[in-house]
């Protein structure tokens, strides 16, 4: 009789545990995982684009109006159907088109109108929108953040407002550039323009932005007076 066979038959035989799975550290008894990479992205590619806006008002006046227009068209079609006559505005259009030349100031305005209200609605469609938001540096996939400018530079003036010697400063965030423009009531300027080109740049790099922004920083004395 084998061991097997010898054991009862309620008890089993206990999987073992692979050493190649136990990821605890006996240190500090808690789980390793892989090198954060994340820490190390600086965000200087840039690959992530502007968030796109949804254009609620423009698409709710175009469709409007062209609901109106279109409505309007319907109820005369088939008044006319009716054996009723068209409205007059209408027939003064049709007028018009017929009898009034092209190179009429009518005409050309018309046209031109019809242009700028052709290319502000591509315009709306092709670019994204939403200029107040600067997109962040993805750390988890399929999850995207945005950072508002203003808040970005309220954040970066109290930093700037850390700085030795610093009076004032007026905070600018673009979509490319950071502009601080700082007064300074005491210290050479050369050495407050150093650390603030120091503390705003670390400012920018916490701030987590997918484009790393140009910085500019202009100090000068306060005026007399």
């Amino acid at each position: 009789m084998s061991d097997d066979e010898a054991r009862p038959a309620d008890t089993r035989r206990l999987p073992t545990l692979d050493k190649t799975e136990d990821t605890t550290d006996p240190a500090d008894g808690a789980a390793r995982t892989g090198p954060d990479e994340t820490a190390t992205d600086t965000g200087d590619d840039g690959r992530d684009g502007r968030f796109w806006s949804a254009r609620r008002v423009p698409a709710a006046v175009v469709a409007l109006l062209l609901l109106a227009a279109a409505g309007l068209l319907l109820y005369d079609v088939a008044a006319v159907r009716a054996h009723h006559s068209s409205m007059v505005w209408r027939r003064r259009l049709a007028h018009e088109l017929a009898t009034r030349p092209l190179d009429s100031p009518w005409v050309l305005g018309a046209a031109a109108l019809a242009v700028v209200l052709g290319s502000w609605l591509f315009v709306l469609a092709v670019t994204p929108g939403l200029r107040q938001v600067l997109p962040m540096r993805r750390s988890v996939p399929d999850v995207r953040a945005g950072l508002d400018r203003a808040a970005a530079a309220l954040v970066l003036r109290d930093r700037a407002m850390e700085v030795a010697g610093v009076q004032s400063v007026r905070m600018k965030v673009g979509r490319r550039k950071a502009k601080a423009r700082a007064v300074s009531h005491f210290r050479e300027l050369d050495e407050v323009r150093g650390d603030l080109d120091v503390s705003l740049g670390e400012g920018l790099r916490q701030l987590g932005l997918a484009r790393r922004l140009r910085l500019t920083v202009r100090v000068r004395r306060p005026k007399k007076g």
